[in-house]
């Protein structure tokens, strides 16, 4: 796992930095949306946070492990987008965004994704995600 400088902005994008944006989420803190909740998976991604990951994945759809430090080469992250969120309902929403990384030292590449949450007890939870090309 990464550590991060408290002072240095979000890897999610957030200038207010880590520990006001995804820093409590990560520590237990319930997101208010699901757009916090994906920005704050991305920076999981970003800092190898499989721990949280997998905390925040949905019960029915969420795999055993996710293996991030056995991904060679390890992806760098340079940047999330979000495009679009949508609540549907209390419970239900859907967020767009593209991520770009880079493998190695190879092109920056783009995963655009439009992704659904669920909520339950209060909490989001990443459902699952469809790749856009």
């Amino acid at each position: 796992m990464k550590s991060i400088d408290t002072q240095t902005p979000c890897p999610c994008g957030n200038p207010a930095g880590y520990t006001q944006c995804c820093g409590p989420l990560h520590e237990g803190a319930a997101a208010a949306t699901a757009e916090q909740l994906m920005r704050s998976r991305y920076s999981a991604y970003v800092l190898k946070r499989e721990d949280y990951l997998l905390a925040s994945w949905h019960a029915s759809s969420r795999p055993v492990s996710l293996r991030l430090a056995a991904q060679q080469p390890a992806p760098t992250w340079l940047g999330l987008e979000i495009r679009q969120h949508q609540q549907s309902d209390d419970d239900h929403a859907v967020v767009e965004f593209v991520a770009r990384y880079r493998l190695g030292g190879g092109r920056a590449q783009r995963q655009h994704e439009t992704s659904r949450f669920v909520r339950e007890a209060g909490r989001w939870y990443y459902l699952d995600g469809q790749l856009d090309s």
